[in-house]
């Protein structure tokens, strides 16, 4: 009964999205997420400051059978637009080595230990930035007494070059607060 509450269309541009009353509701939902996140800022637009453009993207998650669970909506950064030294210092992708892997598994099996995967919904929205980034209003939700303002993020956005460097920082921070620890070959 739910995917009667969905579209079946995944739309390529805001435009098609914007016709769309169930994508409507799902960019909604993304931007109440950065609310609820404390993600940003509205702030009159900077002089000075290079003002990264912001893109939708849409996609429609199905379940094991195939069907429509989900109109996922994800408001990006166009971080190809941000030049090194300028908006971020430097880049990083959080990567685990395959070996690093098999060897958690094979111990978990050993010790009977049981292991879940999952995915962490908004991972990038809990990363702090170290650097001011200033990002237009996304389209088809540009405030209308504040059409000249722009966003200054607090914490970081997919599409932004610095964002895995400051998930992974944040994460990194939680855990040894947790009582984990680095392994002295991590770095």
């Amino acid at each position: 009964m739910f995917v009667n509450f969905l579209s079946n269309m995944e739309p390529k541009k805001s435009s098609e999205a914007l016709k769309d009353s169930y994508w409507i509701n799902a960019m909604q939902d993304e931007l109440n997420e950065f609310k609820r996140n404390e993600v940003w800022r509205l702030v009159p637009r900077p002089k000075d400051k290079t003002i990264v453009g912001t893109k939708w993207v849409f996609r429609n998650k199905k379940d094991e059978a195939g069907i429509i669970v989900r109109n996922k909506s994800q408001l990006v950064a166009k971080g190809y637009n941000q030049q090194e030294g300028i908006d971020y210092d430097e880049t990083y992708a959080p990567v685990a080595r395959i070996e690093a892997i098999r060897i958690f598994l094979a111990y978990a099996a050993h010790k009977n230990i049981k292991v879940y995967q999952m995915d962490v919904k908004s991972a990038f929205l809990n990363g702090i930035l170290q650097e001011e980034v200033y990002v237009s209003q996304p389209e088809g939700f540009v405030d209308p007494k504040f059409l000249d303002h722009v966003y200054v993020l607090d914490k970081v956005r997919y599409g932004l070059k610095q964002a895995p460097r400051a998930w992974y920082e944040t994460f990194s921070i939680y855990l040894t607060k947790s009582g984990f620890w680095k392994d002295v070959n991590d770095g």
